[in-house]
């Protein structure tokens, strides 16, 4: 059966002297997900449990999985949450998006988390609780032998990362969701970099400027919970890194910490939805959260709760807070690479809040995350060319890593092998914690392999 490619066609725009050319991708009936060939037709049921009803696990993968169910076949069977109202509200959501794509199939809130991880209709255990409540989880999962989605990052503590490791090691295969790995504008631009566009790469420049305060507002605040914005956001980055070098980290060092933007305001009211005073950062009226489709709260499980953890709207000068909201993250690679994390949480809403350099011995490319346009100068200079994506998936969410994401797990219920996996994001988490380190020792340089939980 002929079927239309679900990848993008890719445009090479020639900014020189060369005539521009128009090259787009064209494929067989069958398509390659990393490596595996499968064929996209109506896929065999598999069933889904969602342990942790959060915005990321069920809003954002879980509807993208209910959206294209008919392709790959999946049927989330219920939804588990510490909070029960969150769940419920969760999975009458979902079974509405299932409705609407004209799937009769009603998601189930779970009262008992093992009872939903080891239902026997249940194949596939996504992941998606706090950070800090990863492992308990992947180890029931593992235990009964189901595959597992496990969202970034991996875990706030090493302990917890290698417990994690092994797990899977006695048991089940992990698939971690570092959604830079399912992004095409990031997976062209570090498959033109390890093809030698640009010759042998030598550095790289990760630039995150994003005006996201919402780690002040929502459980992030917490770093016990979440690890801190470092942790949440920069495994993303230190995960980018890595893949790129290809090698192992000999050194990091940092210097940032908490700027005084945020300073602690004792006569702020605790959350957004109790004041009145004009602020740039109210919780669902900036640009970002518009931009990315939480200009609304997702149910009243937010609005109607007490503890701070658990709603999504603190003040961001609500007391309490303890996470660093910017840092300069310098590494050295085994094999001579080096890298450079530029970041902050406060920055405004723009149109290049993340930008990859990676600078060669013949060239350099920049690859803009919020166009999907990569900028290469080759040939010491003597070539110029523009990558772009025109994708319509990209108008879904994280630019469309989200349905590849889904897609890519359909391909690892069948056996395939994961882009990325626990030991990836262990090798992140010793980064982060290798960062906050040099953070709070004046910039030290540290190996990653060297550094340990804090007591």
């Amino acid at each position: 059966m002929a079927v239309s490619c679900r990848r993008t066609p890719i445009e090479y725009r020639a900014h020189c002297s060369h005539s521009c050319t128009q090259i787009t991708c064209r494929h067989s009936d069958q398509l390659r997900t990393r490596g595996v060939l499968h064929t996209p037709q109506q896929q065999h049921q598999i069933g889904v449990t969602i342990i942790g009803a959060g915005e990321r696990g069920a809003y954002y993968i879980g509807a993208r999985m209910a959206e294209i169910a008919a392709e790959t076949g999946f049927r989330i069977v219920s939804v588990h949450d510490a909070l029960p109202d969150r769940a419920r509200h969760a999975a009458d959501h979902l079974t509405a998006i299932y409705a609407d794509k004209g799937i009769a199939h009603t998601v189930m809130p779970e009262d008992g988390m093992e009872a939903a991880i080891t239902d026997p209709s249940v194949g596939l255990v996504l992941v998606t609780t706090h950070t800090d409540a990863h492992r308990e989880p992947v180890e029931i999962a593992a235990r009964a032998g189901k595959r597992i989605y496990l969202d970034k990052p991996i875990s706030v503590t090493l302990a917890d990362a290698e417990a994690i490791l092994r797990a899977e090691a006695a048991s089940s295969p992990v698939m971690m969701g570092f959604t830079r790995r399912y992004e095409k504008p990031w997976i062209e631009a570090v498959d033109l970099a390890h093809k030698g566009r640009i010759g042998d790469p030598q550095m790289i420049l990760l630039r995150s400027v994003i005006p996201y305060t919402r780690y002040l507002q929502l459980w992030h605040r917490n770093q016990s919970k979440s690890g801190g914005a470092i942790n949440d956001k920069c495994s993303h980055h230190f995960d980018v890194l890595n893949w790129i070098a290809g090698a192992r980290p000999v050194s990091v060092s940092a210097i940032g910490g908490r700027s005084g933007i945020f300073a602690p305001d004792p006569d702020a009211p605790p959350r957004c939805s109790q004041c009145e005073r004009v602020c740039p950062y109210r919780r669902h009226q900036t640009l970002v959260d518009k931009f990315e489709g939480v200009g609304r709260v997702a149910n009243d499980s937010w609005t109607h709760a007490h503890r701070i953890e658990d709603r999504n709207d603190n003040c961001v000068f609500l007391p309490g807070a303890d996470i660093d909201d910017h840092a300069i993250i310098s590494v050295a690679y085994e094999n001579g690479m080096t890298a450079c994390l530029f970041f902050t949480i406060f920055g405004p809403w723009a149109a290049d809040q993340e930008t990859l350099e990676i600078v060669g011995a013949s060239g350099r490319l920049r690859m803009e995350r919020h166009s999907g346009s990569i900028d290469i100068v080759s040939a010491h200079g003597h070539k110029a060319e523009t990558v772009t994506f025109t994708d319509p998936e990209r108008q879904s969410t994280h630019f469309g890593a989200d349905l590849e994401l889904v897609r890519t797990m359909r391909a690892f219920c069948a056996g395939a092998t994961p882009p990325v996996g626990p030991g990836d994001g262990l090798s992140s988490l010793r980064m982060v914690h290798a960062a906050l380190w040099s953070l709070r020792n004046g910039g030290q340089p540290i190996d990653p392999a060297r550094v340990e939980d804090a007591p």
